[in-house]
């Protein structure tokens, strides 16, 4: 099953393309809706939309995908929505990387790849509504494929109910696929979105899995269509509760404190990140996920 895939890959690649333009939509009448409140400026944000092409080492094609982001708007201070599909051969570095954490074997002898997924960090205008990310993603080699990815909320004012409704809509779409999956993602999450020159999470958690293959191909991808389904149920509902909420320069100044965090975590752990620049991917596609203003005391 390993060697071709083709339906396979091509399904996955599509319902990440299907779950971007939802996302998008929704983002979008977020923006609409927001008409009241010291944010309620003209006009509603749109995303720009730009075609991104993968660099290979010879100029043949190597995939590409969508940049989808959003600035300035009523709600979102910056907000991206990537999906890409780009294939082609593994340099050395980066397949010394992807044999080592993953145990591939035969990558010297045939290191050609396949990727597809979809990205997303949202950076917001109101310090009380928290800042987001998500990613999931298909890997395929000739000699191996998975599944990966996961969400995470990242507020620099916390509340408890907020993070309970994360959560729990989070358990809710993993669990009609075995009680054992929440609690191992969101452990799995706990320990990945941790910082550890800082010594604390970036945030309060999520779900988080990677090189998941457990020889079930519909099972895997079922799996990882409802963590994107969980998405919008668990985020949206935190944006309209908390879009009018006032807020003051100390909030603000927490808002840029802890988009400090994200910065640091993305560019020095990240896995995606270091990824997307070694395999020759558009770099401000990559590096979408930064905030647009941070600062560090």
């Amino acid at each position: 099953m390993t060697a071709t895939m083709d339906a396979e890959k091509t399904r996955a690649a599509a319902w990440f393309r299907t779950l971007r333009d939802e996302i998008v939509t929704a983002f979008e009448a977020l923006e609409d809706s927001h008409t009241a409140g010291p944010l309620s400026r003209e006009p509603a944000g749109r995303f720009e939309v730009t075609e991104t092409k993968r660099d290979s080492a010879d100029g043949s094609d190597a995939g590409g995908g969508l940049m989808s982001v959003m600035r300035d708007g009523r709600v979102f201070e910056k907000v991206g929505v990537n999906v890409s599909t780009v294939y082609g051969t593994l340099g050395p570095e980066a397949q010394a990387s992807m044999a080592a954490r993953k145990g591939i074997p035969g990558m010297a002898d045939d290191p050609r790849f396949w990727a597809s997924g979809i990205s997303l960090v949202a950076h917001m205008q109101n310090p009380h509504v928290p800042a987001i990310h998500l990613n999931t993603r298909m890997f395929w080699t000739p000699h191996a494929w998975w599944f990966g990815g996961g969400e995470d909320l990242n507020p620099c004012i916390e509340y408890e109910e907020d993070t309970a409704h994360f959560h729990d809509t989070l358990k809710a779409h993993l669990d009609p696929h075995g009680a054992e999956y929440y609690p191992r993602l969101k452990e799995w999450a706990d320990e990945y979105f941790y910082i550890p020159h800082r010594k604390r999470a970036r945030g309060v958690g999520g779900i988080f899995l990677d090189d998941h293959n457990t020889g079930d191909f519909e099972a895997d991808y079922a799996l990882t269509q409802d963590i994107g389904r969980a998405f919008l149920p668990a985020y949206v509902p935190l944006v309209k509760k908390r879009r009018l909420q006032s807020f003051d320069e100390a909030d603000r100044d927490a808002q840029l404190v802890h988009r400090g965090l994200y910065a640091e975590y993305n560019l020095v752990y990240d896995r995606g990140t270091k990824f997307g620049l070694a395999t020759g991917h558009n770099a401000d596609a990559v590096l979408m996920s930064l905030p647009p203003l941070a600062k560090w005391k």
